[in-house]
């Protein structure tokens, strides 16, 4: 008798609340299938607009992000689920969620910081962090950068937003710096007249400012010049680089000495 009242419960419960069910699994299955259809059509119109690259992939989360909380929402409402007392539920809820995830909110608001005051965008040669790299993509809670040599580096937005930062692509040129040292007894108008013909044949050295030559330092072994040059930003490296070799072998060819630290021992013989 138990048994027949049970399997009579389980029948009415299965007729009042088994259409509801299954038409909240058919809303789940085809609103997420709409879902990614609309955030699909999104990111496509992104790409066609003149929205900065910085901002598409946060969008694109965001906006997925909403239309799946509404469609679960819609759901639990097919249920018959009294949406005043769930939305109540879900806001303790999430304010437990939210003290136990302050840090990942904390990354949440960073990049939404970073993405309205723009101290970096999409392609920019960045360090921070301790890392080097390129900013690959921005998104909600994350910043990806690729390293130089190749490695990506995934840095969490709160702190990005909130320590320091150097953005090496904000300005169109860059000042390089070279120490190059002659030895004690060179002719030191001469070192300045090769280092400065050696600037003047590299195109990518800007004219103006003027390049500057000057003596910096007396040091152990060496009279050390310091030299500074204006280029290009993305000309920076490649200048760094091509000058000190063409001053390591055009000074050997101008009888100019770079000098390194030497010692000398003095063996004195006791009878």
């Amino acid at each position: 008798m138990d048994t027949e009242k049970i399997i009579e419960q389980l029948t009415e419960i299965a007729v009042e609340y088994g259409p509801k069910l299954l038409g909240a699994i058919v809303v789940l299955i085809v609103g997420g299938w709409i879902i990614k259809a609309i955030t699909r059509a999104f990111g496509k119109m992104m790409n066609k607009s003149k929205i900065d690259d910085s901002l598409k992939p946060f969008l694109k989360s965001l906006v997925g992000m909403l239309l799946k909380v509404l469609l679960i929402i819609s759901a639990l409402g097919m249920l018959g689920i009294e949406m005043t007392s769930f939305i109540a539920i879900l806001g303790a809820a999430g304010l437990a969620v939210g003290m136990a995830l302050s840090g990942t909110l904390q990354n949440f608001a960073g990049g939404v910081v970073i993405l309205i005051f723009k101290p970096f965008k999409v392609g920019d040669f960045i360090e921070a962090q301790g890392y080097l790299g390129v900013v690959k993509e921005i998104q909600i809670f994350t910043t990806i950068v690729t390293t130089p040599d190749n490695k990506t580096v995934i840095i969490p937005n709160g702190g990005l937003s909130t320590s320091s930062l150097i953005n090496y692509s904000t300005e169109e040129e860059r000042r390089v710096d070279w120490t190059v040292g002659i030895a004690y007894g060179d002719d030191v108008d001469k070192a300045r007249e090769v280092i400065k013909r050696l600037c003047e044949e590299d195109a990518r050295i800007l004219k103006n400012p003027e390049v500057f030559i000057q003596v910096s330092e007396l040091a152990d072994s060496s009279v050390n010049f310091a030299v500074r040059a204006w280029v290009k930003s993305a000309d920076y490296w490649g200048v760094f680089f091509d000058l000190n070799e063409k001053i390591y072998k055009t000074f050997g060819q101008e009888g100019l000495n770079i000098p390194f630290p030497q010692m000398d021992v003095h063996v004195h013989k006791n009878d």
